[in-house]
């Protein structure tokens, strides 16, 4: 998995692929782990990015996501 994120969260308010905003509800829950700090959920948005969204006191936030899947990484990769 790429992620486009950095270790505090999203980058943006929205995919970077397909603009679906990021505090709307996830396209699919792939699943869903208790942490000692909440739990961790892993969504799949409608372009098929998968994403890793952390949830605590805080808040939900997304801490990590990949390229829709079939689409190449920069540089041809």
């Amino acid at each position: 998995m790429t992620s486009t994120t950095g270790a505090t969260g999203t980058a943006g308010a929205a995919c970077p692929h397909c603009g679906w905003p990021d505090h709307a509800e996830p396209f699919q829950v792939v699943s869903r782990h208790v942490t000692a700090a909440g739990s961790t959920v892993w969504t799949r948005c409608g372009c098929g990015s998968l994403q890793v969204r952390a949830v605590d006191a805080w808040g939900t936030r997304i801490v990590s996501r990949s390229r829709p899947a079939g689409v190449p990484a920069a540089g041809g990769r």
